[in-house]
């Protein structure tokens, strides 16, 4: 995956073979656990939902690495020693670590074994100029074309799309019913600390 810094990016991935990922309410917050401890210190993000067999993510990124100390590292420094020079972690990097323990922690619940995810996690720039934003989004089934102001247009429609998934999977009859989504803070229904909403007043989307 390719990210840059300032831009906002679509970010999803879904079960192997379109398998469940969350099994049941512990995973889901497992899994925003994960996110929180390795996404933040790189993105702020604006909007996420968690369906059974596939996630989407929308994060503006602010930094593309970042210095990581081991567990090693971190003794020899509480002990005074010289601490060796501490690694540096990309924000590729720090997505693959989340989705591997997570992976290793459902095979272990589930007791099965192999890969979770589909192979390849998309991330698409959804409010780049340089042609990489798509000129189009199919949302309900009908596709809708990017005309005007492509970098605010894909970006509001990607943003609803995320919040969407729920409502068109059967799952609620409105966005802020589903648990697992930023629908319901944005709804003023929960004061949830992971989305950064001042990301969203920036670009419209509220």
């Amino acid at each position: 995956m390719y990210f840059e810094r300032g831009y906002l990016y679509h970010i999803y991935n879904q079960g192997n073979n379109r398998q469940k990922i969350f099994f049941k309410k512990e995973n889901y917050i497992f899994f925003l656990r994960k996110m929180k401890k390795y996404l933040l210190p790189y993105v702020d993000v604006v909007a996420w939902c968690l369906m059974p067999n596939h996630f989407h993510l929308m994060v503006f990124v602010n930094e593309l690495e970042l210095p990581v100390e081991s567990e090693s590292q971190a003794f020899t420094a509480s002990e005074g020693l010289t601490a060796i020079s501490p690694n540096i972690r990309t924000l590729n990097d720090s997505l693959g670590i989340l989705l591997r323990s997570y992976t290793r922690a459902i095979n272990i619940q589930n007791r099965t074994s192999g890969a979770l995810f589909r192979r390849k996690t998309k991330a698409e720039c959804v409010n780049c100029n340089d042609g990489v934003t798509p000129s189009y989004l199919t949302v309900g089934g009908v596709t809708q074309i990017n005309i005007e102001i492509p970098e605010r247009q894909y970006p509001q429609l990607c943003f609803n799309y995320i919040h969407d998934n729920p409502v068109k999977a059967g799952l609620v009859t409105k966005p802020e019913l589903w648990g697992f989504s930023s629908a319901i803070d944005y709804a003023g229904l929960r004061d949830g600390r992971l989305v950064n909403k001042e990301i969203a007043v920036k670009f419209g989307f509220i």
